[in-house]
């Protein structure tokens, strides 16, 4: 098991008198002292805009917010830097190439994306499906995972873009994108991910997934927030436009016209969010060290651990898959008689911190027939010490509010 507590300053405190166990990870993750580093050195020595200076701040900030683009290609096995946009998250990188779909889709055109996306991979879609005159369609679920029937049936030589999740934001499930892409292509459609969930607790290989884009945060990676990656295959970037326009993403600029930069600054308007993109490469830097495997097996333990202990408290209901590897580190769940919010605060003055409320997904609480639940979501730093006492936790608040 890691033990890596020591290297997030945020975990050394206490919560209502207790100890803090942070279990939202899937929201948002904690940062180690050497992305905080990181970035406090860009603001103490080297506070400088990007890419046209040639004093020494200016080529300094330049060349590490430029090596922390290729830390990022080598850690998801990009082919080229001009493959790694940064953005300001998953939801920016999925918004520009739905963007991008409204051009090219025409009616009766298919979209396929699952029950159990994040609503920033379902209202994007929705507006291009809606602009464009295409048809949006949803994939649905079998025993908490992708029906992968029911997507073999709904894609077809009309479907244009498929867009899933990697790992649900609730359900944890992992979902077997390279086989779904290869089955996409067969089809002439783009497979677009959302990474969000798994590219901090997994090896992303995006050339051996064959995605064609692949959006992740780096908020929910250990780096800081404000700052994520879009890859996209680099004939394909050639073929879109740009969604903003201004400097930095400009060659030349006439009068009745302009000239766009070459890739990936070509997307890339204004300027951008540097000490993001520095801390960014400082978190790769921190999570490859410790080896990717070696996060997913840690998280694999941890659920292998806990999910006997929470299936066995009376009342409580898990979604998602019950084989415990089809998952990833995110727990959903809910206990009979009391709301997930009171089950939160509750848990809170354990100082046990999870998730309650839709999680950015409704489709896919509707379909599951509730109108919110807990999450707890694991991440590097969390010990079995903290899978004991959440169970220990949800215990007490059976036994407080009688339930």
């Amino acid at each position: 098991m890691l033990d890596l507590k020591k290297d997030f300053p945020i975990l050394n405190q206490t919560v209502n008198d207790e100890p803090l166990v942070y279990l939202d990870n899937a929201a948002t993750t904690q940062k180690p002292t050497q992305v905080l580093d990181a970035v406090r050195h860009y603001y103490d020595f080297d506070n400088a805009n990007v890419h046209r200076g040639v004093h020494t701040l200016a080529e300094r900030a330049t060349a590490d917010y430029e090596a922390g683009r290729e830390k990022v290609r080598k850690f998801i096995n990009a082919g080229s830097t001009k493959e790694v946009l940064f953005t300001r998250g998953t939801t920016t990188g999925l918004n520009w190439i739905a963007r991008w779909a409204e051009e090219i889709l025409k009616p009766g055109d298919e979209i396929l994306i699952s029950v159990m996306e994040h609503h920033s991979n379902v209202v994007p879609w929705q507006q291009a499906a809606t602009k464009s005159g295409a048809k949006l369609k949803f994939v649905y679920l079998k025993e908490g995972e992708l029906d992968m029937d029911d997507l073999k049936a709904k894609l077809t030589d009309k479907t244009k873009f498929v867009s899933l999740a990697h790992v649900s934001n609730v359900l944890g499930v992992i979902n077997p994108i390279k086989a779904i892409a290869q089955l996409a292509h067969e089809h002439g459609a783009y497979m677009v991910v959302d990474g969000a969930q798994s590219t901090p607790h997994m090896a992303i290989d995006v050339q051996d997934l064959d995605a064609d884009f692949f959006a992740f945060s780096g908020h929910k990676m250990a780096g800081p927030t404000g700052i994520g990656v879009l890859y996209g295959k680099e004939e394909i970037l050639n073929q879109m436009s740009p969604v903003e326009f201004g400097g930095e993403m400009i060659d030349f600029v006439y009068e009745s016209h302009s000239t766009w930069s070459e890739l990936p600054w070509k997307f890339e308007a204004g300027t951008p969010n540097i000490a993001g993109g520095i801390g960014l490469g400082a978190a790769v830097d921190y999570l490859s060290a410790i080896g990717m495997e070696q996060i997913h097996q840690h998280e694999a333990e941890l659920i292998d651990y806990v999910m006997p202990k929470l299936r066995a408290i009376p009342g409580l209901t898990i979604y998602g898959p019950q084989d415990n590897h089809k998952r990833g580190g995110v727990i959903a769940f809910n206990l009979d008689g009391l709301h997930p919010h009171d089950v939160a605060t509750a848990l809170d003055m354990e100082g046990v911190a999870v998730r309650a409320g839709h999680h950015c997904a409704q489709p896919l609480l509707s379909y599951l027939d509730v109108s919110a639940t807990a999450r707890a979501s694991f991440y590097i730093y969390n010990s079995k010490a903290d899978c004991d006492k959440l169970v220990d936790a949800i215990l007490k608040t059976k036994e407080f509010f009688g339930v």
